[in-house]
């Protein structure tokens, strides 16, 4: 299928190429911001430079809910909407620079990957996990700011709240257990440093299956893109149209439910096994600290007691562990803590509220 199918089935009709002056300054200004903002990735900013400026820029019509910019790799172009102004096309064009600098090909010129993404033959894996971790990139590249929003009925603090929401959230608590780096690293770099690292501090089996979760979440996310352009072509309100407005409900409720199943399964995957490699304590105050901390991360909806309740479970187990080792570490317990029990007390008061908290404080659904 040659480019101009793709771009035709995608809905997407090229208006016209940008100027090649206009190609190099957001070539330079990428390359500069990467740089910037990853200077322990030993980037070149000429390399980039030239890089980047080879790739073709176009603005075009786009259907509605598409991304505001989308990158084609059989013809190494970005296609900006064209309703995008020109000063912001440089902020589009972040996301869809960093999928080009990801991607591996192979002698026939054929995909074979993309950072966290593998194109086999008969299925792609990791499309969900790559995509929120270039978005995280982006974000932080442009300096998104931190806010709290809704979607389906989940609060959650992000720096991306209109593009893969969701799937930004659960790759930052991914990112907040192997570190932030490692996840940029190996995004950048198409390869499976982050995925032996996650895999390692969980299992194989986790990772896959929070994987294909994100996988779950974005195919549902454009199927109800899908169905509500479907029903904007319809004029009149008829049986066709509530079936699809009742998808539509199924499908949030399908999000919701992968979302809060998959943060679960990090949450537990990740704090059961280093529970059980505390040997000393200052791992229990380490392993305390993060655990206490992974609130900051989460996504809440009425009702939502797992972390709260999974928190206070692993905190009774904790002092039962810190009992065992003070009993035979004296001078170890003497100088890491010494008011355990008013610790622990305190953290179990405050995290209810805490959590709580959060979950109220974007009355708003955006999405729902």
């Amino acid at each position: 299928m040659s480019v101009e199918s793709d771009l035709r089935k995608d809905g997407i009709e090229v208006i016209s190429k940008l100027d090649t002056l206009r190609i190099n300054s957001i070539a330079r200004n990428v390359s500069i911001k990467l740089c910037e903002t990853f200077p322990n990735f030993n980037l070149n900013q000429n390399e980039l430079f030239i890089k980047l400026s080879r790739l073709g820029m176009y603005r075009a019509k786009m259907p509605e809910g598409m991304a505001e910019a989308n990158y084609f790799y059989k013809n190494t172009s970005i296609y900006f909407n064209e309703h995008i102004p020109d000063e912001d096309l440089e902020e589009f064009a972040i996301h869809e620079c960093i999928h080009y600098l990801q991607e591996v090909k192979d002698k026939r010129n054929y995909l074979i990957r993309m950072g966290l993404c593998d194109y086999t033959e008969f299925k792609i894996y990791g499309l969900g996990l790559n995509e929120a971790a270039v978005q995280l990139m982006a974000s932080k590249i442009n300096g998104i700011p931190k806010e709290y929003v809704k979607y389906f009925g989940i609060s959650f603090e992000t720096n991306s709240p209109s593009y893969y929401p969701l799937e930004c959230c659960l790759a930052n608590q991914m990112a907040y257990i192997v570190g932030e780096d490692i996840l940029f690293e190996s995004t950048l770099n198409s390869n499976d440093n982050f995925k032996i690292k996650f895999s390692s501090l969980t299992s194989p089996k986790n990772f896959m299956a929070i994987q294909n979760a994100f996988d779950e979440i974005i195919n549902n996310e454009e199927e109800i893109i899908k169905l509500n352009n479907r029903i904007a072509n319809i004029d009149d309100r008829n049986k066709k149209v509530d079936g699809m407005l009742q998808k539509i409900d199924e499908l949030k409720r399908e999000i919701s439910l992968t979302f809060m199943r998959t943060q679960n399964l990090i949450i537990s995957s990740y704090f059961d096994k280093s529970f059980d490699s505390i040997t000393n304590l200052e791992e229990v105050e380490k392993y305390r600290r993060k655990l206490y901390s992974f609130k900051d991360y989460l996504g809440c909806m009425e009702g939502y007691t797992f972390f709260n309740d999974y928190y206070v479970n692993k905190m009774m187990q904790l002092e039962d562990k810190y009992n065992s080792i003070e009993n035979g570490e004296i001078e170890t317990a003497i100088r890491v803590i010494t008011k355990k029990e008013n610790i622990f007390i305190s953290i179990f008061k405050a995290i209810k509220k805490l959590i709580l908290g959060n979950s109220t404080n974007e009355e708003n659904d955006i999405n729902s």
